[in-house]
């Protein structure tokens, strides 16, 4: 699930800024862009985060801006060699004359081009506080985020659910005049067959030929089972949101009745020998993919 949270604080001459920015992964991905004064903390600020995120590829970049009219004290010089080098490699791989100004301020801002005084690497306690009340900030408004995306995703899958349930009942007009269509054309067929050949035939035997053949053709298990998952799904995204929290294993659980909503419907598709059913399966398939695309943002 996407995610932003954002939070910074002042301290002495340098402000610091702490942004989380996610975007979807099964797993837990979380990189760590840190100044070198933070550098110390990174095992700290892992434990801080990793539980309560959870799941995604998440960017965490805690960086340092001059307060307004101040120089960062902390910074002693630019490796300009460095850095030049960087902007001709970069001109080299892309093929361009000039290097765009966001391109070199990420340079600017590298370790190993940023040079930093050894004494001012170390953070304070007072600052490593704020700088975790910060974190914290950050961590809140990300998780918030990810509430009100949820919100929506929940008001889309109703959406895509009720769509189904829809074409689900669509298929119950051509469903009643169906298997009498089948049993006649059945019957039509053979009896011209008998003509030709001149043979008799044993009623009994077409008769039980005719239910085996049309019970593999009803599609009312398919139906009944395919609503149920369909009611199951709803009931699990409401129980989602009478928690009011981003409850872990929701999506899997989403993503496995989803896979057995396909199932059914596939099944459906294959039963189908009328061109007005076929399209409808179609269609679901079509809202199901698109559930299945969304459940991969769920928790």
């Amino acid at each position: 699930m996407t995610g932003y949270g954002k939070a910074e604080y002042i301290f002495s001459d340098h402000k610091t800024i702490v942004e989380l920015r996610a975007v979807n992964s099964k797993q837990l991905d979380l990189t760590l862009k840190l100044y070198p004064q933070f550098k110390d903390k990174e095992a700290d600020i892992r434990a801080m985060l990793t539980q309560p995120l959870e799941r995604g590829k998440v960017d965490v970049a805690i960086y340092q801006q001059p307060v307004a009219g101040e120089q960062l004290s902390s910074v002693s010089a630019i490796n300009w060699a460095l850095a030049k080098e960087y902007a001709a490699q970069y001109k080299e791989q892309m093929n361009v004359e000039n290097v765009p100004d966001e391109v070199m301020a990420a340079i600017l801002r590298m370790p190993d081009v940023m040079k930093t005084n050894a004494q001012d690497t170390s953070l304070s306690d007072e600052e490593w506080t704020l700088l975790q009340h910060a974190i914290n900030q950050a961590l809140q408004g990300f998780l918030a985020f990810r509430i009100q995306e949820g919100a929506a995703l929940e008001k889309m899958f109703n959406e895509k659910i009720n769509g189904i349930e829809q074409l689900l009942a669509e298929v119950e007009p051509f469903e009643k005049g169906r298997v009498e269509k089948i049993k006649q054309h059945l019957l039509s067929n053979l009896s011209k067959l008998a003509e030709e050949t001149k043979q008799q035939i044993d009623q009994n035997r077409l008769e039980a030929e005719l239910i085996y053949y049309l019970e593999k053709l009803d599609i009312t298990e398919e139906k009944v089972r395919l609503a149920n998952h369909l009611r199951y799904f709803r009931e699990t995204l409401q129980q989602q949101s009478d928690n009011n929290t981003q409850q872990s294993g929701v999506g899997k659980k989403l993503g496995f009745i989803a896979q057995e909503m396909g199932r059914e419907i596939n099944t459906l598709g294959s039963k189908s020998n009328q061109s007005e059913m076929q399209i409808i399966v179609v269609k679901m398939k079509d809202i199901l993919e698109q559930i299945k695309e969304q459940v991969l943002n769920v928790l």
